[in-house]
């Protein structure tokens, strides 16, 4: 079956994943970029490494260990590798060595981290990754996932982004073209040998897969004026830091102690009926305190409190955000509190700074942002796509281009 069919879909398996109520603030990260998605050049690998932490909600030591797998360009585990193919080392029974008890917060929990590659494994073929952890005293059940992505770039990629799109002119939307060259790849049958991305900020609910490029030629495909390339603009990221659990920071309009647990309020989100630059980080977050010491074990938990003043909307609104892992959970579901006219939800956070949006989804779970956030074509987006290729013979799909565009 030809592969270039436009289709948007909310992926689970692209995602982290938590499965466990214990584990909190799952963060992968190229080296200590946390503004980024986590993809990254296999020959860069040595000095940029995946860093991979989170927080098990106890002093309790476990033992976690975790198993690395290579997967398709559509997240299905890639059945006809060996782990050798993939794995220099071992792909599995890996355990987790970097372990610290936090200090000195009202919320006890254990910190843990590890990098890849390590001495036990490390990377040999490009391609999309999923590292499931396990605690050690049950194999059969994860207690998360994290996937990320590793690049061998052979095959060149431009990206520019226009406002004059094929459904509006400077109103709502962002159109995305996109030029590939293969390079030295030895591409015969396009239509089953290369796949496409494009994501609008590292989101995946509303990525756009395999589209069906206008020119086919020679030594690539050009994508121009295509109409499965519109995103809607939305609006700029909100946010807030939550740095001092004592007084609040940016954003925040009180912090309250309840006797076992602090509360940060978020100002109220009133509608945004005009576009106003503001600078944000389009989803991403970031880990620390105040001192900007010791972030991953000193910083605290708080309740954070969402407030978004909009009418009472048909279908449901969301919190969403990389710490969110574009998971449309009910932890992250808003509920509509009639006496104040506003959606309210409440979430157990880490301190540190926090890009957030509003996703209003739809009775057909097609999300859009929330009428009153507006939807401007001068929102500041980066728009990323991804390439895969599989040669003929070759076994399972290897990610051969990677490109980003801001536009501002």
């Amino acid at each position: 079956m030809a592969i270039f069919m436009i289709y948007a879909i909310i992926c689970k398996a692209q995602r982290n994943v938590i499965y466990n109520s214990r584990i909190a603030s799952l963060q992968v990260m190229v080296g200590n970029n946390w503004l980024v998605p986590p993809i990254t050049n296999l020959n860069d690998l040595a000095k940029t490494p995946i860093n991979i932490s989170f927080d098990d909600m106890t002093h309790e030591y476990h033992r976690y260990t975790y198993s690395i797998e290579h997967c398709e360009a559509d997240w299905k585990t890639s059945e006809n590798l060996f782990a050798s193919d993939y794995i220099e080392g071992f792909s599995e029974g890996n355990t987790i060595d970097n372990i610290a008890q936090s200090v000195n917060t009202n919320q006890l929990y254990t910190h843990y981290s590890l990098s890849i590659p390590n001495e036990r494994c490390a990377i040999r073929m490009s391609g999309n990754y999923r590292l499931t952890v396990y605690d050690d005293n049950n194999h059969q059940e994860p207690v998360l996932s994290a996937c990320f992505w590793i690049v061998e770039p052979i095959a060149g990629i431009s990206l520019s982004v226009s406002t004059n799109t094929d459904i509006d002119i400077n109103n709502s939307h962002q159109q995305v073209s996109m030029n590939l060259n293969y390079g030295p790849l030895n591409v015969t049958d396009p239509q089953n040998q290369i796949q496409t991305v494009v994501m609008q900020n590292g989101r995946w609910d509303n990525a756009v897969i395999n589209s069906k490029p206008q020119y086919i030629t020679n030594d690539g495909l050009r994508w121009s004026h295509n109409r499965d390339l519109i995103f809607a603009g939305g609006n700029e990221y909100r946010k807030f830091e939550t740095l001092d659990v004592n007084h609040p920071t940016m954003g925040i309009e009180t912090i309250d102690w309840d006797g076992s647990n602090y509360h940060a309020y978020v100002w109220t989100d009133e509608p945004r009926l005009s576009y106003i630059y503001d600078e944000d980080a389009n989803g991403a977050f970031c880990i620390r305190n105040s001192d900007n010491v010791e972030n991953n074990t000193a910083s605290d938990y708080l309740i954070v409190h969402f407030r978004l003043k909009t009418p009472h909307q048909t279908g449901d609104i969301y919190l969403n955000g990389a710490w969110t892992n574009d998971r449309f959970l009910p932890q992250y579901k808003m509920q509509y509190n009639d006496t104040q006219g506003c959606y309210e939800a409440a979430v157990k956070l880490k301190q540190g700074y926090y890009s957030y949006q509003y996703l209003l989804m739809k009775p057909d779970h097609t999300l859009v942002p929330v009428p009153s956030e507006g939807n401007f074509y001068q929102t500041e987006n980066r728009y990323q796509a991804l390439v895969y290729f599989k040669g003929i013979g070759e076994r399972t799909d290897r990610l051969v281009g990677y490109n980003s565009i801001r536009i501002k």
